[in-house]
């Protein structure tokens, strides 16, 4: 832990020193100063100050291909169940009536309808870095795509980390991992905004809520360099980097979304932290799509986050509407803000999830785990949008057309945001150079 002393002061409490406390700030068991001192020693490079980003939004459970993007109206009715489709402004295009923000901008995005090759398995892994849980390890010991980016682009700004993950903690706790480092180690997992490192960030006694408060903020850290310059002057670099972030209110003040026209905020919604109806899963929580574009405005690289239920064994077209609309809210309202902000051809977002449901409905009204065709939404990132890429079966069992893979999305995204999938290596913890990806042909209807 770091805490930088200054000259003592008489407060109305009586005396106590000024600090600043860094060691709060907690990944993985290091405190920032030893994070930063790993990612150096780990050779992560400078980067540009334009750069590229990618917006991972996870579908926790699994959705519904067939209720969503794929509907199969000339299917037994107990294979496609009650929603119709609905024309979008790209002609010959439809999707399911409970997305009809989606459908007027369909345009702006692209679906793959012949996703497959995921195992049955209920964790992020495979959305996060395109290895599923294997050999006993998480993401098989492999980096998620944010790891990646952090230690082959590094940090844009050194106020500001190159990984943010903002999913909920859920009690099914592989819901809610925002992408492991794997054998890049520790020095790459994601900053979780929610956790202990962003509660303990204290200023002079100054908690976050002031930190809102420009002015406070201005002064507080005037008087505290003033009085800690000999302090800081002594600091290792790895110290002081870890200065430099809590003392710039970059980060705070992305996620503040009090900052934001109220208008905006009421075009993406609010919602809550809970989780979506009481289930372990993610939240309708529309306020994660806003700050994750406000992240990424600020440096961040790659914002993780997970929403909604999708694990629909019951109910699945009485819950459905209600999560459609307010996913269809959210993603809309994020990718009009990226154009309107002109930020399409840098950020990339990716919404799916582990594996796709039976297209036979149960008993329950609901639908089971089917890892045989599964389906993504994509947008951003400069990629070709208005099409649909891929085809089921006349059931929506297996792909037909254009079967694509998990790892080929991500060869996909690895290429818009600046990476060569097909000749980055990174060395893993014996020093062995290993690709990101094993499939890394990305999909060139996309770029």
């Amino acid at each position: 832990m770091l805490s930088i002393t200054g000259p003592k002061q008489r407060q109305c409490d009586g005396s106590r020193r000024q600090f600043l406390k860094v060691g709060g700030l907690v990944l993985g068991g290091l405190s920032l100063p030893q994070i930063l001192q790993a990612e150096a020693l780990a050779g992560s490079n400078a980067s540009q100050s334009r750069h590229k980003s990618v917006i991972m939004i996870y579908l926790s459970g699994g959705p519904s291909h067939q209720d969503m993007y794929d509907l199969k109206m000339e299917a037994p009715s107990e294979i496609r169940g009650s929603f119709k489709p609905i024309d979008t402004n790209v002609p010959g295009i439809q999707i399911c009536e409970h997305l009809p923000r989606l459908a007027t901008m369909m345009d702006k995005f692209a679906i793959i309808r012949s996703l497959h090759g995921c195992p049955d398995q209920h964790a992020s892994d495979l959305c996060m870095s395109g290895w599923p849980i294997g050999g006993g390890k998480r993401q098989s010991g492999h980096p998620s795509l944010g790891s990646v980016l952090s230690k082959v682009q590094g940090p844009v700004d050194k106020a500001v980390p190159p990984f943010v993950g903002l999913s909920i903690k859920s009690r099914n706790d592989p819901y809610s991992n925002p992408g492991f480092p794997g054998f890049l180690g520790k020095a790459h997992s994601a900053l979780q905004p929610s956790g202990e490192g962003m509660d303990n960030m204290r200023l002079q006694g100054i908690s976050l809520d002031r930190l809102r408060d420009r002015k406070a903020l201005l002064a507080s850290l005037d008087s505290f360099r003033h009085s800690a310059d000999a302090a800081y002057d002594g600091l290792d670099a790895f110290s002081q980097r870890a200065f430099d972030v809590l003392t710039s209110s970059k980060l705070v003040e992305a996620m503040d979304l009090e900052k934001e026209d109220p208008a905006l905020r009421d075009r993406y919604g609010r919602g809550a932290a809970a989780p979506a109806f009481g289930e372990d899963a993610g939240p309708h929580w529309m306020d994660q799509f806003l700050m994750a574009r406000r992240l990424v405005e600020v440096g961040v690289r790659c914002v993780t986050l997970s929403f909604g239920s999708w694990d629909r064994h019951h109910s699945n077209f009485a819950r459905l509407p209600m999560q459609l609309d307010k996913f269809d809210q959210g993603i809309t309202a994020l990718v009009e803000d990226l154009h309107a902000r002109g930020l399409q051809d840098d950020v990339s977002v990716i919404a799916w999830g582990e594996f796709g449901r039976t297209p036979r409905i149960n008993k329950d009204a609901g639908r089971d785990h089917w890892p045989q065709a599964s389906c993504a939404l994509l947008a951003g990132g400069g990629m070709r949008t208005g099409q649909v890429i891929g085809s089921t079966n006349r059931l929506g069992e297996v792909p037909k057309e254009r079967p694509v893979k998990y790892q080929n999305v991500f060869a996909t995204l690895y290429h818009q945001l600046g990476i060569d999938p097909q000749t980055t290596t990174i060395p893993d913890h014996a020093g062995r150079p290993q690709y990101t990806l094993d499939i890394r042909e990305p999909i060139d209807e996309l770029i």
